[in-house]
């Protein structure tokens, strides 16, 4: 039994190196079916990656909390103090006591601030710029990150402002690419900073970054909020410096009303530029995220100088279109499939017409209509699984061209593989069975006739 389908399958390969191109020819609908499913696949996975990073750097139940300039309205040459009868409204601006009031409230589990400072690194002579992070260890947790290695933040650090850092896998790359940075320092702005931990690389592309107003984390510094608030910078402190330019302005303005209409933009006075408030449970985002806001508004004197929002819903709109993007590619890569498996039907078709002499011989020495049909078979699965190993090499080469060009993750996983081995050789056996049946049909004698 065993070696009836052995002969079987050496006449087939035999008919197949016949006709290598035609072979060849047959063969391009699965290559190019397969090459499209692999990179489907891959894209489809790191797609859902990138979903999953961007949920762990927001949270799902997380209200995300950012400072705004309040917007004013007015004529040309107007001034809002003109005559006393409008008095500029004052606000505080996001400040660390609005922290610690979003802290007490029952359904918050976490809070977490960040206070972020456009700076420079320096190390070994060269300069680079970077984002200096104020940030507290409930952060961390928030975001999911994990160290690679060193440690976290210690108590004494957070409550002496220490001057420490953890950094992200980019700047290890960038300035530690040929030692441990652990125990190093590094100068950051006008201070040195010694690292004492790296954290994990975190995989999202840019354009999702700017999407969801969040920042390359692999390139920052962190630094204890107390650290960046002493030792850098703290908007909400007063300096005597700051009240005299303030008192400058105010009477350049007076003198220069009627001259200028224009106006210097005005200056960050918040003290944090990012809060980030985890709720217990998804039901209760929505009402959180409106009493954070009226508590903000009573605060900040009815001044509306921040942006509640609540990240979950456009992550899930993103999803979506990822989603709508994979179904479009699946069809593409389905219908490739049935086009192959309709040209390799073809092709069958068209050599059974061609080879009625071969299978008359066969059937008038011996042969079975069983043996008929599985040469036939034989014939039809091995175009379409070279087809799939060809299409695999070329998928997996695609997918990384594709990750390259269009600066998006893509994963190309073992099941992605194997399935595409599958999917090619059960096209060869679907398409291959009508052309295989029609071969077995033919009689004997009649073949003969042609010689």
């Amino acid at each position: 039994m065993y070696r009836r389908y052995l002969v079987n399958f050496v006449v087939a390969w035999d008919a197949i190196l016949a006709n290598k191109l035609r072979a060849t020819l047959t063969a391009l609908g699965i290559i190019f079916g397969v090459s499209a499913v692999i990179a489907m696949l891959a894209i489809g996975n790191g797609a859902q990656q990138e979903i999953l990073e961007q949920i762990k750097l927001v949270g799902v139940n997380n209200i995300v909390i950012k400072p705004v300039l309040e917007q004013e309205e007015k004529e040309v040459g107007q001034n809002l103090n003109n005559g006393g009868k409008k008095k500029e409204k004052f606000s505080p601006g996001l400040t660390m006591r609005d922290v610690e009031s979003i802290r007490q409230l029952p359904m918050v589990s976490k809070v977490s601030p960040e206070i972020l400072l456009e700076t420079y690194i320096i190390k070994n002579g060269i300069q680079r710029s970077a984002k200096l992070v104020g940030v507290e260890p409930a952060y961390f947790k928030l975001t999911s990150f994990k160290l690679e290695e060193g440690q976290m933040f210690t108590q004494q650090n957070l409550e002496y402002g220490d001057q420490v850092c953890i950094i992200g896998r980019g700047i290890k790359t960038k300035f530690f690419s040929k030692e441990n940075p652990i125990g190093k320092r590094l100068k950051c702005g006008r201070h040195w900073l010694k690292v004492i931990g790296v954290l994990e690389p975190r995989l999202v592309s840019s354009g999702s970054l700017s999407k969801l107003g969040i920042r390359d984390y692999n390139m920052d510094i962190y630094t204890p909020t107390k650290t960046m608030l002493v030792r850098y910078t703290n908007r909400s402190v007063l300096t005597k410096a700051m009240l005299t330019k303030a008192n400058n302005r105010r009477n350049n303005n007076n003198n220069n009303n009627n001259q200028s209409n224009e106006k210097a933009a005005p200056k960050n006075y918040h003290q944090i530029d990012r809060l980030v408030v985890q709720v217990d449970e998804t039901g209760y985002l929505s009402k959180t995220a409106d009493i954070v806001a009226r508590m903000l508004e009573r605060r900040h004197y009815k001044v509306v100088d921040y942006e509640v929002s609540i990240p979950e819903l456009l992550l899930k709109q993103q999803q979506r279109t990822k989603d709508i993007f994979n179904i479009v590619l699946g069809v593409i890569a389905g219908i490739s499939l049935l086009v192959g498996g309709i040209g390799i039907m073809n092709i069958m078709l068209a050599s059974v017409l061609e080879r009625i002499k071969e299978i008359g011989l066969r059937l008038s020495i011996g042969a079975k209509k069983s043996d008929i049909i599985t040469q036939f078979m034989f014939e039809s699965v091995l175009i379409s699984v070279s087809g799939g190993i060809i299409g695999v090499i070329l998928g997996v080469s695609m997918s990384y061209f594709i990750a390259e060009l269009a600066n998006i993750p893509t994963i190309v996983s073992f099941s992605s593989i194997i399935i595409s081995f599958v999917v090619s050789a059960s096209v060869g056996l679907i398409f291959g069975i009508t052309p295989a049946r029609r071969a077995a049909e033919q009689d004997p004698i009649t073949s003969l006739r042609y010689e």
